[in-house]
């Protein structure tokens, strides 16, 4: 028998480190929704400075929503328990393979900055990795597809060149899975419940949960998707949108600490003001610096293995999966 044990490296995070933490993903999906030639212009993505977002960006009404994605792929990386053990449940539902860390690509077609997006999952895909699109038949390879899915959003007879069991993969947002086994889904991330719309490719739909509803993981046949609500009180989603006031004030205020009254609480300020201590440097390394002050990694993960004798005197070896838990335990 195999003992998986997790334990819990550093406690949970204060308000402040909370907010860090979502602020970078924000940041990400602040510089990635500016078009390509305005990024161009002042020498790529990669050279833009802090201080000028605010002067390149053009507000619009998906950006929220853009910079929720970025949060709930990077939720699922940096194992916050809140999402990754959710998310987990959810590839239950959709019986994956695998058992442990949960795996995210960010991919998102329709992005300003999808190419990279594209560029950067093919590189995390193996040519082994294989999507669950939930019909019967074999499973597809995934990056042999990721061009032609990518290619389907700007057609407009979106995933007419498509394998039929796929053509609405141009609609994902996030491939999850556990990288090991190495077989993901396609998985559509909406701030709004209301937006939330399934398509062939698709199995999991993710939301954030509406106060007064119910939070259960639950198949949706209408849409055909596994819809995985989100925590909201005390939360991964109430974090979000704090980190979310920050970065809007702060770009507002021109990349400068926003008056008192646009950032009341203390942590946000204190969040606001990191940023505003590194407006001179590319956001990209501002990114990069913050991970130091949000919350760190939370779990360990230990394989230890356990001879086990049973009643016919044979020994066996069992192979268990678990998911990311707020405290340390063990399955069988």
């Amino acid at each position: 028998m195999e003992i998986r044990s997790e334990e819990q490296l550093n406690p949970v995070a204060d308000e402040v480190s909370a907010i860090t933490a979502v602020v970078r993903p924000i940041l990400l999906g602040v510089l990635y929704s500016l078009k390509s030639d305005v990024a161009k212009e002042v020498g790529g993505r990669e050279d833009i400075k802090l201080k000028l977002l605010p002067r390149l960006r053009r507000p619009g009404d998906g950006d929220t929503g853009i910079c929720f994605e970025y949060a709930v792929h990077d939720a699922v990386r940096r194992g916050d328990e809140a999402v990754a053990e959710r998310i987990a449940d959810a590839l239950r539902h959709c019986k994956v393979p695998g058992g442990g860390n949960v795996g995210s690509i960010l991919f998102g077609a329709e992005k300003a900055g999808s190419q990279h997006l594209i560029d950067t999952a093919t590189t995390l895909l193996t040519d082994d990795s294989s999507l669950l699109s939930g019909s019967r038949g074999r499973p597809v390879k995934l990056k042999r597809h990721l061009t032609s899915v990518a290619a389907a959003f700007r057609k407009k007879e979106k995933g007419k060149n498509l394998p039929q069991s796929i053509s609405g993969l141009w609609r994902a947002d996030l491939f999850l899975g556990h990288s090991e086994k190495d077989y993901w889904v396609g998985t559509t991330v909406k701030i709004n419940p209301n937006s939330l719309q399934g398509d062939r490719g698709l199995r999991v739909g993710i939301v954030p949960n509406l106060q007064g509803k119910s939070d259960r993981i639950r198949k949706d046949e209408h849409r055909n998707l596994i819809v995985c609500p989100l925590p909201y009180d005390g939360s991964f989603v109430e974090t979000f949108y704090m980190a979310w006031e920050v970065i809007t004030a702060f770009l507002a205020a021109d990349a400068q600490l926003p008056k008192e009254v646009a950032l009341p609480r203390p942590a946000a300020r204190t969040v606001a003001r990191y940023l505003a201590d590194r407006r001179e440097y590319p956001v990209l390394d501002v990114v990069e610096a913050l991970d130091d002050l949000s919350q760190p990694e939370l779990l360990r993960t230990k394989n230890d293995p356990v001879d086990v004798w049973f009643a016919g005197g044979s020994q066996e070896t069992l192979q268990t999966g678990s998911v990311l838990a707020p405290i340390p335990r063990t399955n069988f």
